[in-house]
């Protein structure tokens, strides 16, 4: 049985790809189509009827094989070749279904059978719908795509200026050692906001496809280094795995996401007596992220040498020598780079 995800079959269906092209000339040509987008001993099984075929698929072939009445049957991800015409199908009548129109109940149930993807072109409805396993998803014009995808950016611009704010403020609060586990989650809550917001555009991108390029450069510029600032500031914080903090956020529904407390065990921050007021000592990561020229494997050997942010801070060259890989010339760099990032973020936050 077929298995494809949403995301690589929107990038196949997305405006500018043959696929897309052929479903809009049936689509205009107002007579409507099943087209299942694979094909094995599943699918031939529920076929009835119709004519084999073994040809490569063309947009123009798609079209004229629509004009009769059943299904066109491509091995899309496979060989990309038509491999029946005019089908009847067959799916188990048992499978439940959603849809009440002959058509998309057929094409629901086959998708759900097989696994693979289905397509019901609807000619008194004039949309394309695509059935994925249970899922339905209707496939919008590129100028409504577009519409909502500004929308959502002009929402990211706003969130991840936010963001900006809140990371210089857990900056200036590391360097003076007064970060508590509010700060901390106050951070992470508008960067997961950022993230999400982000995946919603990456969606639309995905299924603009060409016409999504612009955006996608818009996107990629607002949000580059937000991925990377997340691991560092877990890093900092917290000793969880990576994969499983992510995981864990991604869980919160927007009402947690909002509850400091459900971001702290989420976190698998401990919440002591003095609960989200509790002090947190950074670890350095972050901070040591932003000299120039510094390995990743130096800065984790001198985080782990100094053992905190605040120690990191007042350690003196010939300490930060200690550390294997830290010569002469790259301990006055840290040296440096560290005062100065430390003296910018304290100006920085007299003049907000």
């Amino acid at each position: 049985m077929g298995v494809t995800d949403l995301r690589s079959t929107l990038a196949a269906l997305a405006p500018g790809t043959q696929l897309r092209d052929g479903l809009e000339r049936v689509l205009r040509g107002r007579t409507g189509a099943i087209v299942v987008l694979g094909h094995d001993e599943v699918v031939e099984g529920m076929c009835s009827g119709g004519f084999a075929l073994d040809v490569e698929f063309t947009p123009a072939r798609l079209r004229e094989l629509a004009k009769m009445d059943g299904a066109v049957i491509i091995d899309y991800f496979g060989t990309g070749r038509i491999r029946h015409a005019n089908a009847q199908l067959l799916p188990d009548p048992a499978i439940d279904s959603t849809e009440t129109g002959m058509r998309h109940r057929t094409a629901q149930r086959v998708a759900i059978q097989t696994g693979y993807p289905v397509v019901s072109v609807s000619q008194s409805m004039h949309t394309i719908a695509l059935y994925l396993g249970r899922r339905r998803h209707v496939l919008e014009d590129s100028d409504l795509l577009l519409s909502k995808a500004n929308q959502a950016l002009a929402t990211l611009e706003r969130y991840q200026s936010r963001f900006d704010e809140v990371l210089a403020t857990l900056t200036a609060l590391e360097i003076e050692d007064l970060v508590t586990v509010r700060d901390v989650v106050a951070v992470v809550q508008r960067m997961e906001m950022v993230v999400r917001i982000w995946q919603e555009l990456d969606a639309y991108v995905v299924e603009l496809g060409t016409d999504g390029r612009l955006l996608l450069l818009q996107v990629e510029e607002l949000v580059s280094g937000v991925l990377r600032d997340r691991e560092l500031i877990f890093a900092d914080y917290t000793s969880a795995d990576l994969d499983d903090l992510v995981h864990r956020l991604s869980a919160l529904d927007p009402a947690q996401l909002a509850n400091p407390t459900d971001v702290a065990r989420a976190l698998r921050i401990p919440l002591l007596g003095q609960g989200l007021e509790t002090p947190l000592e950074a670890r350095g990561h972050r901070m040591l992220s932003r000299i120039p020229r510094l390995p990743r494997a130096v800065a984790a050997a001198i985080i782990e040498h100094a053992g905190s942010l605040q120690r990191l801070l007042s350690a003196t060259t010939e300490e930060l020598q200690q550390v294997e890989g830290v010569g002469p010339l790259r301990a006055r760099a840290v040296r440096e780079g560290l005062s100065r990032l430390a003296e910018s973020s304290i100006l920085e936050q007299r003049f907000v």
